[in-house]
């Protein structure tokens, strides 16, 4: 963003003074978002993408399950603080929002310019804590600093002609270069101002006349003006998008992939330049960096999660980023070579001892007669004149004095120990030296150790890469759909079931909405499950890099475009709710399920009945599905940037993906199934057991990548 854009975000972000500040979120380490909750609208997100641009959203954006110290730091300072005042620092790139809170001012500076940075602020404008901590050459960025502004830009806007002029003749470069340097103009505002003045832009600053330099004026001072007079935002796309915009429709992920492969930038208002591009107004231009890279942003958790496992999934990315065995390799090899080193210095003092045996000699003698008549304390007084001697250590017994150099004057320091004799001190150097031999031997042992595992390593992942399996990382928290039963069925909508009787509940309490469905298996002890009318699953606008073919990127959604259930998706709900039963562990083959409204689902029981945790009261008709198949499938797949198995009935699965496991009851224990799945697929162990149904199983059919 240039000075520019962030005047006008400043201006768009004034009308939520008075809002309060919800949580604070870190989901990518260049990014943060602060949730604010003005006085009559829906709550929105403040997105900050340090260096790059700030915006306001109001997108599904999935968050770390664990915050950051930072954003836990924000929250504790701005948590229910309100917003009294945004400004821009000049006309730089730096915006400050002020938090009133019970402990006073808190200040979030927001620097946009080389990296990027956000810093809070107390009262005073002491740096509680920078997202970043940054040394430049006249101010320190870091806790307990006193936060300093850069130097104020030049402001363009009121520039004269007289102001303008020396400016320009001082310049070697041509008008755009100069304007963009030395005027505090983004390139594209002065393109702008060329074209406004109709003076070719790659025309030397330094060789306009009087007369072009009042144009160049005048067009600073209509572009001003726009800003000054005018609002809303410009999203600008090249004319290739015009066919893929018209294609997507009203679809909003097939718009935000047209927008990030055809965006150019966004503007708060048209240039000149744009005229032959495609522009697309928004009423803020706050709403145009939305639509431009809001989708890109949103998948800031994912992203993140993604680059942690990194190594995992593209050796490429092993190689430039370093393993945890490529960089212990490297330590090893340092290792050695400080080894080597440190042997060789130690060898050559002992020989520099023994070459100047009669200089050392003479100072041990001397030294201890000195302290056998004068003491310590007087030997310490007399060092000061001696240059040979450094100092002495009455406890050791040693001192630290210097070797001759080549012209006779003091050079290397020794360590001599005073009841030692010169051969005795030089052979002490030499086993320090012997001592560093011995080690580099075990590090270079320790080298070849790690090459054979780093070589190991890469055959196994070439046999994965071969073999299309996923590469999982350890998870510190599970997706909050892991908590239950869950499936995908029908277009993509999401069904949850209980695991248990505490679970029954949760997914009714907390879960089954208005619009959604209640099933349950007519099985005694079946789980209570909910399906979902607004919540699924959906492609992943920005899959992450290294997926191995058929495997589709998706993500949670809770604004799924469906206005009611089709028949097949209820039929697949149903089928789910009897897989999840005990019927599975019996041996049947088929069962039946109904379904009814979230109205007719209570937790009161009759006059003199009660019920039992995870049970629930069904009252009035029920509508029943008979004869379901007892089977589900099993597939591969990435879901928020997680490789999970994606469950379900076999048509709402393969719909997704290609490769898949499709299971029935059978004779074989479900652990080893799991594991024979999880050695095929790269998935872990647990995560494929987790899904499986109560009881024994067996593999129907299947497709991987060998079939």
């Amino acid at each position: 963003m240039s000075s520019f854009d962030v005047a006008r975000i400043v201006a768009e972000l004034r009308t939520y003074i008075g809002s309060r500040a919800r949580k604070a979120y870190h989901p990518h380490w260049e990014q943060v978002v602060l949730r604010l909750n003005p006085k009559e609208d829906a709550q929105v997100d403040l997105v900050i993408v340090r260096g790059k641009r700030i915006y306001l959203s109001r997108r599904d954006r999935p968050m770390p399950p664990n915050p950051s110290s930072f954003s836990m730091l924000l929250r504790k300072h701005l948590m229910n603080s309100r917003l009294v005042d945004v400004r821009q620092h000049a006309f730089d790139r730096i915006l400050t929002l002020d938090f009133e809170t019970r402990d006073g001012i808190r200040s979030l500076v927001i620097e946009m310019f080389r990296d990027g940075n956000v810093l809070l602020l107390d009262s005073e404008g002491v740096i509680i804590q920078p997202l970043t901590n940054v040394k430049y050459a006249k101010r320190t960025l870091k806790k307990g600093e006193l936060y300093e502004l850069p130097p104020s830009q030049i402001d363009p806007r009121s520039l004269n002609s007289n102001d303008l002029a020396p400016i320009l003749s001082e310049s070697d470069a041509d008008l755009v270069r100069t304007l963009a340097s030395r005027v505090n103009l983004a390139g594209t505002y002065a393109e702008a101002v060329s074209n406004l003045a109709s003076i070719p832009s790659e025309k030397i600053a330094s060789e306009l006349n009087d007369d072009e330099i009042e144009k160049v004026q005048s067009g600073l001072q209509t572009i001003s003006m726009q800003l000054e007079t005018e609002s809303g935002g410009f999203l600008i796309l090249d004319k290739r998008g015009k066919k893929d915009l018209a294609e997507a429709g009203e679809n909003p992920l097939a718009k935000d992939a047209v927008f990030e492969e055809h965006g150019i930038e966004v503007v708060p208002f048209t240039l000149p330049q744009h005229a032959e591009f495609i522009t697309i107004e928004y009423p803020r231009l706050a709403d145009a960096a939305d639509a431009w890279k809001g989708g890109w942003d949103a998948t800031a958790t994912a992203r993140r999660a993604q680059e942690k496992a990194a190594e995992l999934i593209d050796e490429r990315q092993i190689r430039d980023e370093g393993s945890a065995l490529e960089r212990r390799l490297a330590q090893q090899e340092r290792a050695i070579a400080g080894f080597h080193a440190k042997a060789e210095s130690q060898q050559a003092l002992g020989i520099s001892i023994q070459n100047n045996w009669e200089h050392i000699d003479t100072l041990i003698s001397q030294t201890i007669k000195a302290v056998d008549e004068d003491g310590w304390s007087s030997v310490r007084k007399k060092l000061k004149e001696i240059e040979w001697i450094e100092s002495v250590d009455p406890a050791k017994r040693t001192m630290k004095a210097y070797l001759p150099d080549e012209d006779g004057e003091p050079g290397q320091r020794i360590e001599i120990h005073l009841d030692q004799t010169v051969h005795q001190n030089a052979q002490r150097y030499f086993d320090a030296g012997r001592k560093q031999k011995e080690k580099s031997a075990g590090a270079i042992k320790a080298i070849k150790e790690t090459k054979q595992k780093i070589a190991s390593g890469e055959k196994k992942r070439a046999k994965d890469e071969a073999a299309g399996r996923l590469h999982t990382v350890k998870r510190s928290k599970q997706l909050w759909i892991e908590k239950h039963r869950w499936a995908v069925v029908g277009n993509g909508q999401l069904m949850l079931g209980g695991k248990d009787a505490r679970g029954n509940d949760t997914v009714v309490n907390k879960y089954l909405k208005r619009e959604d469905l209640y099933f349950h298996a007519d099985i005694h002890g079946a789980p209570s499950c909910a399906l979902k009318l607004k919540e699924g699953f959906e492609e992943d606008p920005h899959p992450l890099p290294g997926i191995p073919e058929g495997v589709p990127a998706l993500r949670l959604t809770q604004t799924f475009d469906s206005e009611n259930f089709e028949k097949t998706t209820i039929e697949d709900a149903a089928s789910m709710a009897v897989v999840w039963s005990r019927g599975w562990s019996s041996g049947g083959a088929a069962a039946t399920a109904f379904w009814v409204e979230p109205t007719q689902v209570s937790k009161t029981a009759e006059t003199g009945e009660a019920l039992a945790r995870g049970a629930w009261i069904v009252r009035g008709k029920r509508n029943w599905l008979r004869d379901l198949k007892m089977e589900m499938t099993i597939g591969m797949a990435i879901i928020n940037g997680i490789p999970l198995p994606l469950t379900g009935t076999h048509d709402a699965v393969t719909k997704w993906c290609s490769r898949w496991f499709r299971i029935g009851p059978g004779n074989t224990k479900k652990e080893a199934i799991a594991n024979q799945i999880a050695k095929s697929t790269g998935l872990t162990q647990d995560d494929v057991l987790g899904c499986l149904p109560p009881g024994n199983i067996e593999i129907i059919e299947e497709k991987t990548i060998e079939s």
